[in-house]
C-alpha cells in the first residue's frame, strides 16, 4: 500500500493531485571564478547548492508551501563544470508520499558564448518534507505523472524509496543489536 493510499484510508480529506509539469522548473547560472575549487573547476558544493535550490523550489511549488530537504542521494558528477559555463538545473517531482516528495534533478552545462547543445554534467535525487508554520509535517498533493518518462521516473522513485527505508531499518536493527551487546557508539 502506498503512503497516499493509506492516507486516503485513514479518513483524512483527499488533496487533489498535481501534474508533473505544474511544478517543473529550470534554474540557470553562469559559473565564475568565485565558484571554483583548487583544481580550477567549479566546486561540487556550488553545484549541490544549485541542485538543492532548484529542488526546493519545485517541492515548494508542488506542496503549496514550505518544504525542507530531508535527504539527498545518488548525487552523481558526470563531467567537470568550468568557469564560463552556463549551468541549467532542471528539477521535477518524481514521486509523492503523504508528506514527502522525491525530486529528480538533472544538471546541464554549456559554454556561455557558444551555440553547442548542453551536456549533462550531473544528476541527483532529493527527498523533501512539506512542513507547516510550526515545522510539523503536512500533507502534499499526489503527483500525477503525465508522460511515459514521468511514469518511469515515478516507478524508479518507488524503488529508491524502498531501498532508503530498507537501509534505514537495517542500520537501526544493527544499532539495537550492538546496544544489546553492550557496545556504546
Amino acid at each position: 500500500m502506498t503512503e497516499q493510499a493509506s492516507a486516503a484510508d485513514s479518513g483524512t480529506p483527499d488533496i487533489p493531485g498535481k501534474p508533473t509539469s505544474a511544478s517543473r522548473t529550470t534554474l540557470s547560472h553562469i559559473m565564475t571564478h568565485n565558484d571554483t575549487n583548487l583544481l580550477g573547476t567549479v566546486h561540487g558544493g556550488v553545484i549541490m547548492k544549485l541542485v538543492d535550490d532548484a529542488a526546493g523550489a519545485v517541492a515548494g511549488r508542488h506542496s503549496g508551501g514550505p518544504a525542507v530537504t530531508a535527504s539527498m542521494d545518488e548525487m552523481a558528477f558526470l563531467e567537470p563544470v568550468r568557469v564560463g559555463d552556463l549551468v541549467h538545473v532542471k528539477a521535477q517531482v518524481n514521486w509523492t508520499g503523504r508528506t514527502s516528495m522525491e525530486v529528480g534533478v538533472r544538471v546541464l552545462a554549456e559554454r556561455w558564448n557558444e551555440s553547442t547543445p548542453p551536456t549533462q554534467v550531473g544528476s541527483a535525487y532529493l527527498v523533501f518534507a512539506a512542513v507547516d508554520a510550526d515545522g510539523k509535517p503536512r500533507r502534499v498533493p499526489p503527483v500525477l505523472p503525465e508522460t511515459e518518462r514521468d511514469k518511469r521516473r515515478y516507478q524508479e522513485a518507488q524503488i529508491r524509496r524502498t531501498h532508503r527505508l530498507a537501509r534505514r531499518r537495517a542500520i537501526m536493527e544493527l544499532r539495537e543489536k550492538r546496544a544489546a551487546e553492550g557496545f556504546e557508539d
